[in-house]
Order: C-alpha cells, then structure tokens, then sequence
C-alpha cells in the first residue's frame, strides 16, 4: 500500500514537470498592447434634420426628436461615375423625395487617440455642397454660403483638423445644401462618410482619395489633347489645298475638347462654381459640338453643301441654347411648368439632332466605298455614341464600366477609338495631298477618276 503512494507520488511529480517548464526556461510575461484604429468611418447613425439653423451647429443642442441617418454603406458599394466606395443613396431615398435646400447631419463621437492631433476626412461625394462644424466651430467646407443661395463648387478630398484635446467627445455637424439641378432618383446630401482619425494616417487616406479622384478623370483629361491634336491635322490640310472641307472638323474637334476637358476642371480644381459648369457645358457647348460634328461630316462626307443645311444645322443649335437656358432649374426660380416644357423641348431637340446626324453619316456612307469610307463612318459613329450618350442609355446599353475599380463611360472607350481611327484617316489624307501636290501641273485627269480627295471616308 505504502509502495503504491510512493509510485502515485513519483508519478504526479513526473506529470508536473512535464507540465511546467523548469523555472530558468520560463518567460518574462507579455506586455499588454492595445491597438485601436487610426481611422475610423463616421457612419453613424447621424441625425438627420432638412431646413437650416445655425444653432444646430451648437453641441449643446438637443437633437433627440430629429430622425436618424445610417451610411453605412453594402458591401462592394461604389458611385456610378467614378467608382468612389462605401457609396449610400441620398435623402431621396429615405422619405423626402423631390426635396431640395438645406439639410444637417449631426453625430456626436466619443474619441480615444492616445493624445495623437486628430483630422476629419469630409465626404467625399454630397449632393451638392456642404460645411462642417466641430463642436460649434467652422471648420471650413466646398462652398460659399454667405449669400441666400449657396455658391455650388466641386466637392473634392478635403482633411479639417479636429481642434481640442483627442481623448474628448466631439459634435461634428455638417450643413448640406443640395442644388435642384442634382435632383434625381438616388440624390440628396451625403454619399460618402466622412472618417476621422489620427492626423499621420489622414494624410495617407487623403492621398489615396485625391489618386480616386484623379484616376476617374484622367481619361478625361488625355482625350481633350489628343483632340487638339487631331484639329491641327485638320489645320493642317486646310493650308495644303484649296476647300473647307476640314474647318468644321477642326472647329468641332477643338469644341468637343473644350467640353471634355471642362468636366476635368470642375472635379479637380475650384476654378468655376456649379453654376458656370452648367451654363458651360448643357447650355453653350453641347448644342454647338452637335452642330459642329453635324457639318463636319457632312463635309468629310462631300456631301452637297447647300447653304439650307448650315441654316437648319444652325437653327437647331440657336433653339437647343435657348430651351437649355429655359431648362435650368436656376432660371427663372419659381417657373418649375416652363423648367419641366424646356426639358422636354431639349429632348426633343436632341432625337431631332440625333436623326440629321444619322442621316448625314447614312447618306455619306452611301455615296463612297471602299475601306476609307467605312473607316469613316465607323469614326462618324464612334463620336456619336459619345454625344448621343443620354438617348443610348434610354435603350438600355450599358454606360459605364468599372475596370480595377475605377469608372470608365462608353463616351471614353468610344472617343479613344475614334481618335485611332481619325488619326489614320487624317494621315492618309494628308499622304494623298502631298502626292497630289507633287504631280506636275499640266498632268490630265481621266475624266471620271477621282481627284486626290478620293480618300474621303
């Protein structure tokens, strides 16, 4: 009995040093890291108030009876133009529809930085325009709201410093003004939410924002060049020969130009507010680029150039301004009947453009053959999937595609092949005018041969 508590007692000593390393073999003990995260999306729920107060910039205010605002956004969620994630629909979406003015979004944040400065990210997509406030202070914000009605410029990634100590609670407001022109199904306040952090690691979130926003317009921005380019081909061989056949190729080549590279200067620079954007681009130059391409294929085509065509072209780019004007929702505040008739006068107009240059690129691509010829209509069409852009989508063809992420439209793909087609096309035209210029002068053309123009198309 005895031997057999003494085997039991050896063997319990066994186990436990099998259990437990001897004590020369043991560690100190870990230390005890917290890691928190340096940058933080501001989700909410914020609440949610239409109308405007200064007062509700106050973090004394009570905001217990307003509604609340989730932007949390699904997984995978991003705008449709640019691609910008963590995309949620506007207040369109969450009962006031057709609304548009003033809204607020307040959050109160409790934060634990470790004394570290704090920055706040602002949204980076609202409809239209925003300010933001910390704990009653102005931060700053896109827009201009010292007069009655807002001044609208692009909103762009912007870092505001968090004044005050980290480890605090703070009251973060944000006074949104949505335009009526960005009324739509999915619009109205903000898309993106704002995200808070340590200032160091802001920084890095920023630049990665700022690279969103470059990469979503940087097709933009290459293609207006390459349009200049083309135009001072065609200038080219307007001073090589006799003709107009290419100064309405020109002219049109250097408008469409101006009205790509002006959506790239709204998105990323302060140059011009909302308002100069809009009378730029839907009221000056897309009823002049669809007359300019009407014409300009209508004389790459050799179509009969009877003085009746440039009127009525012409008419109808006059009649397209004037109902666009009508049109906007800043004219004439108050006459939302006349603001809806000219919508519809603008459509109309548009199907009416759409129809004419149909009809000019059918009737040129009937009159020639041969492989130029295709070529030119295929550019004739490349470049009206870009201008007709709103009536294809109306058919239902998909308008924008989202490579590794980032928003390309079916104007991009469409403009950048055309650009190789009509670089082709010019250079083979400019080759047959320097053969026809080094043809001695009292050389006969066979009646019925084509002159050094047959590479129209």
């Amino acid at each position: 009995m005895r031997n057999s508590a003494v085997v039991a007692m050896l063997l319990g000593l066994v186990a436990l040093w099998g259990a437990s390393p001897p004590s020369r073999a043991q560690t100190a003990p870990a230390a005890r890291v917290q890691l928190g995260q340096s940058v933080f999306p501001l989700n909410g729920p914020w609440r949610f108030h239409t109308g405007d107060d200064l007062r509700w910039a106050r973090p004394d205010f009570d905001d217990s009876g307003w509604e609340q605002v989730d932007l949390t956004p699904e997984a995978g969620a991003h705008d449709g133009d640019v691609g910008l994630p963590g995309y949620v629909p506007g207040w369109s979406q969450r009962g006031h529809a057709r609304y548009s003015g003033y809204a607020w979004y307040r959050l109160r944040t409790s934060i634990d930085a470790a004394g570290a400065p704090l920055a706040l990210a602002g949204p980076t997509l609202v409809d239209s325009t925003y300010q933001v406030y910390v704990d009653g202070r102005l931060m700053g914000g896109p827009g201009v709201f010292s007069g009655g009605t807002p001044v609208v410029y692009s909103v762009r990634p912007t870092l505001y410093s968090v004044p005050g100590p980290a480890n605090a609670t703070h009251l973060i407001a944000f006074r949104v003004w949505m335009d009526a022109g960005d009324l739509g199904t999915e619009s109205g306040g903000i898309h993106v939410a704002p995200t808070i952090g340590r200032a160091d690691d802001m920084q890095q979130l920023y630049q990665v924002q700022w690279l969103r926003t470059f990469n979503g317009y940087v097709v933009d921005a290459v293609e207006p060049m390459a349009f200049v380019i083309l135009a001072l081909m065609a200038c080219a061989l307007i001073a090589s020969r006799t003709g107009s056949d290419y100064h309405w190729l020109a002219v049109a080549l250097v408008l469409l130009a101006l009205l790509r590279l002006n959506q790239v200067l709204y998105a990323w620079t302060s140059w011009q507010s909302l308002r100069s954007y809009d009378i730029a681009t839907a009221v000056v130059l897309r009823p002049l680029v669809l007359a300019a391409w009407t014409l300009a294929w209508r004389d790459w085509f050799g179509l009969e150039k009877r003085s009746r065509w440039t009127w009525m072209v012409g008419a109808l780019a006059i009649a397209y301004v004037g109902v666009a004007l009508a049109g906007r929702p800043w004219f004439l505040p108050g006459a939302e009947r006349l603001h809806a008739v000219a919508n519809v006068g603008v459509v109309g107009l548009r199907l009416a453009f759409a129809v004419l240059y149909l009809g000019v690129v059918m009737a040129g691509a009937a009159r020639l053959r041969g492989p130029l010829a295709a070529l030119g209509g295929l550019a004739a069409l490349l470049v009206g999937v870009g201008l007709f852009a709103t009536e294809l989508n109306q058919l239902g063809i998909p308008g924008i595609w989202f490579p590794y992420g980032v928003g390309v439209s079916r104007g991009q793909f469409a403009y950048a092949a055309f650009v190789v087609v009509m670089f082709g096309l010019l250079l083979v035209r400019q080759a047959s005018e320097i053969t026809a210029a080094r043809q001695p002068a009292h050389t006969l053309v066979p009646a019925g041969s084509p002159g050094p123009a047959s590479t129209r198309g």
